[in-house]
């Protein structure tokens, strides 16, 4: 086995746009293994926008990302040796390892997966973190019904593209927005949505109008800033709002909602999330998702970074929208 291995510490916090110097690369040696723990080779890595908010040192629902230690991140990986009876050599498994070729776990946020039918990228994906995230967001507060209009920010991302799928499952008229004429052809062509708007054709609101032309009963949003004020615009009636991300200003630009005063007229709702605090339901969701990425059902895209030197151009890619489909970088 290697003695050691690299890893991505953060150096440094961002003042405005992350930049590659708030990043190190380390070469590290691979530590003993104590009673109990494990020794995980990283197959793939996950890159998602939250990242960006944890190396800020400010106050949030996590605490902020140590400068120093590994980046936080998802990781799919194989045990490569093991102290702790529940885990087997060869065992593929999903965590929390972050931006590194191993890492030591002691098992407990550690979660056993099946390749048979599964890609094992997909366990960042659709069938992870960024799908838990649309489901949750789809079912528990939006709550659409057969014949209601959704529509869904970023919509040819892990996420957004989830939210899509799922919503047209259900009966909804679905109505992306994307960024280029590319990813609006993926969300209505491979994804099935009944129109994408693209907001870099410079006639947001007037396309979204056209693609909506009943109004908009429920909102993913992953975006903000204006692309989420031209939704509100178009908003029905005690309409329902998921607040999943506002990645307009990740980067420490100012975003408000210029059309706040809707939430009073229409009677809107809106809610905020994060998908970690509801554990209780990722049994139910992943069921669901697993099936349906198994038998074809829900289809996904992956933009793959080579390895791990690539993550930070990758990750100030994802803020910028240049990804297509889930971030990921492949670690072996």
């Amino acid at each position: 086995m290697t003695a050691s291995y690299q890893r991505i510490v953060l150096a440094s916090r961002p003042k405005g746009a992350v930049v590659p110097e708030n990043f190190r690369l380390e070469t590290v040696p691979v530590p003993e293994l104590k009673e109990g723990e494990v020794l995980v080779r990283n197959h793939y890595l996950s890159l998602d926008p939250y990242m960006r908010g944890r190396m800020e040192d400010a106050k949030s629902y996590a605490v902020p990302q140590p400068i120093g230690e590994t980046m936080i991140g998802g990781t799919v990986g194989e045990i490569v040796a093991t102290k702790n009876p529940k885990f087997t050599v060869g065992d593929k498994v999903v965590g929390m390892l972050g931006w590194s070729e191993m890492g030591v776990s002691d098992g407990v946020l550690l979660r056993k997966i099946d390749t048979t039918h599964i890609p094992l990228s997909a366990y960042l994906g659709s069938v992870g973190m960024p799908g838990m995230t649309a489901w949750y967001g789809l079912t528990q507060i939006m709550q659409p019904k057969a014949g209601e209009t959704v529509v869904v920010s970023a919509a040819s991302g892990a996420v957004g593209s989830v939210v899509g799928q799922l919503a047209k499952q259900m009966g909804c008229r679905v109505v992306g927005i994307a960024g280029g004429a590319d990813k609006c052809a993926y969300v209505v062509n491979e994804l099935g949505f009944d129109a994408c708007v693209d907001y870099k054709a410079g006639q947001l609101k007037a396309d979204l109008a056209a693609a909506t032309p009943n109004g908009i009963d429920a909102v993913f949003e992953n975006v903000g800033g204006e692309i989420f004020d031209a939704a509100l615009e178009r908003m029905n009636a005690f309409g329902r709002i998921a607040l999943c991300g506002m990645i307009a200003g990740y980067d420490g630009q100012p975003v408000a909602i210029n059309n706040a005063r809707v939430f009073l007229t229409m009677r809107l709702s809106m809610r905020g999330f994060i998908v970690s605090e509801h554990m209780d339901l990722w049994p139910k969701g992943l069921s669901e998702l697993g099936a349906l990425v198994a038998t074809g059902k829900l289809k996904f895209r992956e933009s793959v970074a080579p390895d791990l030197a690539a993550a930070p151009e990758a990750f100030m890619g994802l803020l910028k929208g240049k990804n297509f489909g889930k971030q990921l970088v492949k670690l072996i």
